[in-house]
């Protein structure tokens, strides 16, 4: 018996020592797509499909961003998709860990969200939506994981860049992309936020998938060099803001359901800001 206790506990540290930057082990699951090959699927399928672009009558508009639905329930999910119906709430954004990665929880986010021509959205992976194979999934059901939207006003046009950081790290080909995109599209927009779900900075400790540092030091200087006005994260299940240089740091709470805190940010963007005020669900 105490053999086979060592053995196991053998077992179990090959399985965390094995681990790199790609990814962490909650639930002892182990994602084994990487991001550059993530990247290479969603440039593939930004190629075939255009970027999607919303045209807006007011220089001023709203849309709902989320994170960390792990759906499972979807009792807060329905009460977002309510609040998306309303004709002030242009469309709805989810920065990751929209499932765990099981394809029967893809297949019921896949049925719980409207039509979208009817209420826009847009998704991006988060860590759990790795697990179990589920970027199969994820790129079957709701394509690339690495794009932009943007928004037209009559007056101005605004971007909103949406990354993968489902494994830790944005990987070498995602960042060249981000890169080329600042510097050659940016002077045409009004504003440009950022969606990505690894949240940079921490406030308490925890053991899950941690943004890479060389790639921390090369984002915070290129997000102020270019005067993002906005990143918007999840991950860490407790809201936070942080200020660096013009740009606001936002990580957010929770959606999923039964947790105390759980709520979703209403992003309003002006002629004049980029604000935010956080809905409470419970």
């Amino acid at each position: 018996m105490a053999n086979q206790l060592k053995i196991g506990i053998f077992l179990l540290l090959l399985i965390f020592t094995g681990c790199n930057q790609q990814s962490d082990l909650s639930g002892m699951f182990y994602s084994f797509d990487r991001v550059d090959d993530r990247f290479l699927q969603s440039d593939g399928w930004n190629k075939t499909h255009s970027y999607r672009n919303l045209t807006v009558s007011s220089e001023n508009y709203q849309l709902l961003v989320a994170a960390d639905n792990h759906i499972g329930g979807l009792v807060n999910l329905n009460k977002m998709i309510v609040e998306a119906r309303k004709p002030e709430n242009l469309a709805m954004v989810f920065v990751g860990d929209v499932v765990s990665g099981q394809k029967e929880d893809y297949d019921k986010l896949k049925n719980a969200l409207p039509d979208i021509n009817e209420v826009p959205y847009f998704l991006m992976v988060g860590n759990h939506d790795l697990y179990f194979d589920g970027w199969k999934t994820f790129y079957e059901y709701f394509g690339s994981s690495s794009y932009y939207f943007t928004v037209q006003t009559p007056q101005n046009k605004d971007i909103f860049i949406c990354l993968d950081s489902g494994g830790g790290m944005l990987g070498a080909k995602q960042l060249a992309w981000l890169k080329n995109l600042l510097s050659s599209e940016l002077s045409n927009y009004r504003n440009c936020i950022i969606f990505t779900h690894v949240n940079f900075f921490r406030e308490n400790h925890t053991r899950s998938t941690n943004i890479l540092e060389t790639e921390l030091e090369v984002l915070l200087p290129l997000f102020a060099k270019y005067q993002v006005d906005m990143v918007i994260m999840g991950h860490n299940h407790s809201r936070s803001i942080t200020d660096f240089g013009n740009t606001t740091y936002l990580t957010m709470d929770a959606l999923k359901d039964g947790v105390s805190n759980a709520s979703f940010v209403k992003l309003q963007v002006s002629e004049d800001k980029v604000g935010y005020t956080f809905q409470e669900l419970n």
